[in-house]
């Protein structure tokens, strides 16, 4: 493991990528990737690797646990706390002072081009990024077919947690047939343990968001997007939130540097205020902390379970599958006049043939668009 760090190092650390850290999970790992590995040599490449893949292990944002896995890592329980709180507060900060800025001006004329050009172009850049996800998650026939059995499911409004928890046993009863043994039960009962975890205490606004935040980050795999299938359902659906709040959330989180889970403090505000805004914030982080400091010390172990392995590969598919659904219905609200046509193709193109392009700038480009072609 190496030599410890300083918790002022690893506070600088984090506190720097947390600002910097614009254009996604994939694009903040290779960031500490650089830094960790690269620059300060705090750890091999093998053990940053391995750390990489235990976030897969768990659900929540990939990016933000793998800051808290290397805090722990350098600093012990006190170095968990300092890189996670370092890497997530940016950009809680940064969207809370949109949120604060949306719910006075958002709804007024002059800014409603911008946000019309900018909901086509979020729809493009979810397409990029669940594309390379979905060529590396169908790995064999049965999770092809588990992935379309999902979408369609999704499509007709099943709901996503049952979804994905639904297509992870598939896959673990089906290897438990096909190799005859029990492998590795006991680390699933966790797990789908916390799929009903229920929010019996929804007698306030406040208290139906923390259990609804605290049930989808103990829950939520995938990367940070197939959080907004699940907005979808807890929020939307039952009228806390309208689409259009959503996907101005959506565009908050990728306009924002750090995890795109950030955008749940802009949804939280808009619900409830300043106090919903801390409380979503607190409720949708706090499981990675928890899972993290578990899962750590068990990572060899977890990885070399085949059971678990299969488990995990349908969760993915399943993901992905979800997120599509989510884009063919907000293509469907959104995408309907030339104007978010034009907006869609050109931010398509952009974001499938120019990938070095930081997300940020299509979101950007995609609200210019929409103000210049109302002029039209």
């Amino acid at each position: 493991m190496g030599n410890k760090a300083s918790q002022k190092e690893i506070a600088k650390l984090f506190l720097k990528l947390g600002f910097i850290g614009f254009g996604g999970p994939a694009a903040h790992i290779a960031m500490m990737r650089d830094e960790v590995v690269i620059k300060r040599k705090w750890m091999s490449e093998q053990h940053f690797l391995d750390l990489l893949g235990a976030t897969n292990l768990i659900p929540g944002p990939n990016s933000t646990e793998m800051a808290i896995h290397i805090g722990y890592d350098k600093g012990g329980w006190k170095g968990l706390i300092i890189a996670g709180l370092c890497f997530i507060l940016p950009a809680v900060f940064i969207t809370g002072i949109f949120a604060y800025l949306y719910n006075l001006y958002g709804q007024l004329p002059e800014v409603q081009p911008f946000i019309y050009g900018i909901k086509p172009a979020i729809i493009a850049i979810i397409l990029a990024a669940i594309y390379p996800l979905a060529k590396q998650s169908v790995k064999s026939i049965n999770l092809g077919l588990i992935g379309i059995t999902v979408l369609l499911a999704a499509v007709f409004g099943v709901n996503e947690i049952y979804l994905m928890f639904g297509a992870g046993l598939l896959a673990f009863g089906l290897h438990t047939v096909q190799n005859r043994q029990n492998d590795t039960l006991q680390s699933i009962v966790p797990l789908t343990f916390l799929q009903i975890v229920q929010t019996t205490f929804w007698t306030t606004t406040n208290s139906k968001l923390f259990w609804t935040f605290l049930k989808i980050g103990s829950i939520l795999y995938g990367s940070g997007y197939v959080l907004f299938a699940f907005l979808d359902t807890e929020l939307v659906a039952t009228g806390l939130l309208t689409r259009q709040q959503l996907m101005d959330a959506i565009a908050v989180g990728q306009f924002t540097p750090g995890p795109v889970f950030s955008s749940v403090t802009f949804i939280g505000f808009q619900i409830n205020g300043l106090y919903g805004a801390i409380i979503s914030t607190i409720a949708i982080f706090l499981p990675s902390f928890v899972f993290v400091a578990l899962l750590n010390p068990l990572i060899r172990k977890l990885r070399n379970s085949k059971g678990l392995s299969d488990f995990l590969d349908a969760v993915n598919v399943a993901s992905v599958s979800i997120i599509a659904a989510v884009c063919f219905t907000m293509g469907k609200e959104t995408i309907t006049d030339w104007r978010s046509i034009t907006i869609a193709l050109i931010s398509g193109i952009i974001v499938f043939q120019l990938k070095k392009i930081n997300s940020a700038f299509v979101v950007l480009g995609g609200s210019l668009l929409g103000y210049l072609l109302f002029q039209f």
